[in-house]
């Protein structure tokens, strides 16, 4: 889909004709110019629809490797109650083991050099004693190692929320076969964020159980982070399963005393974080008082109570000492990752030598860690997970985002870049390095894209969170709802008048009514005088008429606002060239040139200007 911005700009393009046509009967361009003027307009118009072109989606959003059918037992005679989960659905990441199926790791190698497993995982066995159906294995990334739901050899699967943009891993398969509605809920492998970056990526819950070792039918990435977590729509479907998974015993519900929005952690967010506390806040208020509700820097309480976060120490960032212990966290937390794996798994990819990931391939060419760093890693993991039960005790939740911000783009540099991976790693390491438990909860979207936030209670305190999380998760949507209704109905409201006044002014233009397309471009700027093009379409209206001061100065605004902007510079220089200011046309032209080196106007344009330069 195109953006605003650029859908704007090819409205514009009748306005260059116009400006050209101007130039041409002044004697100043040739015909060959418009020709080449043409041919740029036409590719652009074949990028535009190409760009245009959406993503083929699967039926299953291509969230499975495999599907089958695995039924529960019969049902008891009463009068004993039926099974727990019975009519639900479920299925599981290729991580856990499935009787008469290869477990297969994300890889084909994997699967090719591995024999079929003799037993299924304990953990979908109970899932499947407790009255749930399992109908199939999901994709995981490769080697479950990543974060971004990517897989180059089963497919990326789509995300159902937005489907031009990534799932989340590593267990992006089981987080959009919920998304998709073709599972009641699903299996997954949290070991840096495996179940709860997804969760939030495609808009469903996602939760992370307090850390036990589990070594039975189970492909271990990271053993001392790793966690297998569950994915739902529905908070109830989440609270059963759940229960049946952790075999938890169902008591009276007990509302949290104490509930702790991180505001360090709010401030790694790449968007707006005020409607989301806002959310928080107010859903707090209504359920469990003004009182309940506190404020906390953790990373200042994390510098007081963990002296083995020091070893990490990177150096604060912008400044920020806080901001530098979360940062040392995450690092302690990689380090213990790749340590792990590479432990796992290194005597199997030098044997096999097997294709895989370059995020995989790259963690092995790095230095090997030494004993007494990942000693310190260990160390790490217990004070935090003490500082955290100091900090929460019995009845506190800490709230936080999930992520910094709305799921990257398919195959976009952003997923490799260190800003992106340091947010995220930064939010992902408090409830691995701690093994506390975590839920990410869907508050609804931002710009169309999935917003969520998380709540972490103690290590152990697996119920007391789920039913806090299943208590607040109407009022939490409904909080959602008016937070929206309220900013759109204050600002929103101001930009959609603008936009019709632009359009307006648009069909002026397109009708010859130079002035009429003036004044209405004026109206847009005085509802919203931060967006370029209103100037820019401006500014071309004012070459129409041989306004040429009037429109050097609206493109000199645009550039202000948007350097790049290779129209203002294109439109800029024409008013300087009538205006007779040879010397700054040509530059702007040429940095014109800067911008789009290819671009047959600015070139012609520096042509026919050096004639008039000394």
């Amino acid at each position: 889909m195109l953006s605003p911005h650029r859908r704007e700009e090819g409205e514009e393009a009748n306005s260059d004709f116009s400006t050209q046509r101007k130039i041409e009967r002044r004697g100043l361009m040739s015909a060959n110019s418009n020709l080449w003027v043409l041919l740029g307009l036409g590719i652009a118009g074949i990028l535009i629809v190409a760009r245009k072109l959406k993503r083929v989606v699967k039926e299953d959003f291509g969230a499975f490797v495999e599907r089958f059918e695995l039924l529960p037992p019969p049902q008891p005679a009463p009068p004993k109650a039926p099974h727990p989960l019975t009519g639900l659905t479920f299925a599981v990441a290729d991580v856990f083991d499935i009787e008469g199926y290869v477990t297969g790791f994300g890889n084909p190698d994997w699967a090719r050099t591995h024999e079929v497993a003799m037993h299924t995982s304990s953990l979908v066995a109970t899932l499947i004693d407790g009255g749930a159906t399992c109908v199939g294995k999901t994709v995981i990334d490769d080697m479950a190692f990543s974060l971004s739901g990517e897989n180059k050899y089963f497919g990326t699967p789509t995300n159902p929320k937005s489907p031009e943009r990534v799932p989340g891993g590593c267990s992006s398969g089981s987080a959009v076969a919920v998304a998709g509605g073709i599972v009641d809920f699903a299996l997954g492998m949290d070991t840096i964020g495996g179940v709860r970056v997804p969760g939030a990526f495609c808009g469903i819950l996602g939760f992370r159980p307090s850390h036990s070792i589990v070594n039975n039918g189970v492909l271990h990435v990271s053993p001392s982070l790793d966690a297998p977590g569950l994915f739902a729509k529905d908070p109830s479907v989440l609270h059963r399963a759940a229960h049946v998974l952790l075999k938890l015993p169902y008591a009276d519900v007990r509302p949290p005393r104490r509930v702790i929005i991180a505001d360090d952690y709010f401030q790694l967010m790449k968007i707006s974080s005020r409607r989301i506390t806002q959310v928080v806040t107010k859903t707090v208020e209504v359920l469990f008082g003004k009182q309940s509700l506190s404020h906390a820097n953790v990373g200042d309480y994390l510098v007081s109570k963990v002296s083995s976060l020091k070893k990490f120490q990177v150096g604060a960032v912008n400044g920020d000492s806080k901001i530098s212990s979360l940062t040392s966290l995450a690092s302690a937390m990689r380090l213990l990752h790749k340590y792990e794996f590479r432990i796992n798994y290194d005597n199997w990819i030098n044997s096999v030598k097997p294709t895989i990931a370059p995020c995989v391939s790259d963690n092995l060419s790095t230095p090997e860690e030494n004993g007494i760093l990942i000693d310190c890693c260990q160390t790490a993991r217990s004070e935090v997970q003490l500082a955290i039960h100091s900090l929460l005790k019995d009845d506190g939740i800490l709230v936080l985002p999930t992520v910094s911000g709305p799921p990257p783009k398919l195959n976009s540099k952003e997923l490799l870049s260190e800003d992106y991976q340091r947010r995220l790693f930064n939010l992902s390491a408090i409830a691995s390095m701690s093994g506390c438990c975590q839920i990410t909860v869907p508050l609804g979207f931002h710009e169309k894209l999935p917003v969520s936030v998380s709540f972490i209670a103690r290590h152990g305190g697996d119920r007391f969170l789920l039913d806090t999380v299943k208590t607040m998760y109407s009022n939490l949507q409904d909080q959602a709802d008016i937070v929206v209704k309220t900013s759109q109905s204050i600002s929103v409201s101001k930009e959609e008048s603008a936009e019709i006044a632009k359009e307006k002014g648009n069909n002026a233009y397109k009708e010859k009514q130079w002035q009429k397309a003036i004044n209405l471009y004026t109206e847009a700027i005085k509802l919203n005088g931060k967006n370029a093009t209103y100037y820019s379409n401006r500014a071309a209206a004012y070459l129409e008429l041989g306004s040429y001061m009037q429109a050097e100065a609206d493109c000199s605004t645009v550039i202000n606002l948007d350097k790049k902007n290779v129209k203002a510079f294109l439109r800029r220089g024409t008013a300087r060239e009538m205006l007779g200011y040879y010397k700054e046309a040509i530059e702007d032209f040429r940095y014109a040139l800067v911008l789009e080196p290819t671009n047959k106007t600015a070139n012609s344009a520096v042509n026919r200007l050096k004639k008039f330069i000394p």
